[in-house]
């Protein structure tokens, strides 16, 4: 299986082709704007480098979020749009998934920095187990977030530990990082039923539509 992973939900933008898990090839640039305009052309090089065509892509795995709003809807467009002209099944990986080392066995939590400014510090968080999501990705702010940690037992895979103060001590703490290769492994494993290519925001819109008058 030839799968393409993609993560746009970050200042850097990335892209990673794997076969049967194997990484045949993995690009990455920082670019905090205009990744809609150069995303195509990064996954282009991505193929020369591994030899491969898109029309042989068997699956595309994008991280879905929580991230960059507009990084997420080209991320999600883009795979979509690939996903029709080559006829690849699109698989959508949560940032918190795509975070979680492929082949990581038994439960774990991930838990992504949101707003990282004192006193208003929020974290996404996501329980894993063998990999993969197994409840809705949820915004937490730190006084939620610490009770929820006091006595865990099972990995916490984070960033901004600092914050816990003397409970980071206490906890498995492990680095947390999203990936385009992670991303690309788990959508060759994932139910692309269950992990449809949609953009997790897990944060209600700022702005909202005025209402009709009547």
């Amino acid at each position: 299986m030839l799968t393409l992973g993609l993560n746009t939900a970050f200042s850097t933008m990335e892209a990673a082709l794997v076969r049967d898990g194997e990484i045949l090839a993995d690009l990455r640039e920082a670019l905090p704007r205009g990744q809609e305009r150069r995303l195509p052309g990064l996954v282009a090089e991505l193929c020369a480098e591994a030899g491969v065509t898109l029309g042989q892509l068997t699956r595309i795995g994008v991280v879905t979020g929580p991230g960059s709003f507009t990084g997420l809807r080209i991320g999600v467009a883009y795979a979509r749009g690939l996903a029709l002209v080559t006829g690849a099944t699109a698989v959508g990986v949560t940032s918190l998934e795509a975070a979680i080392p492929a082949g990581f066995e038994g439960p774990a939590l991930g838990c992504l920095a949101a707003q990282r400014r004192p006193p208003d510090q929020t974290w996404w968080v996501q329980g894993i187990s063998e990999g993969e999501g197994i409840a809705e990705v949820l915004e937490v702010p730190l006084t939620d977030l610490l009770p929820m940690l006091t006595g865990f037992t099972a990995p916490v895979f984070m960033d901004g530990t600092e914050a816990l103060g003397d409970l980071a001590g206490k906890l498995d703490l492990r680095p947390l990082q999203p990936s385009a290769v992670t991303a690309a492994i788990k959508a060759s494993l994932f139910d692309p039923a269950q992990h449809p290519p949609a953009p997790v925001y897990a944060r209600a819109p700022d702005a909202t539509l005025p209402l009709a008058k009547i």
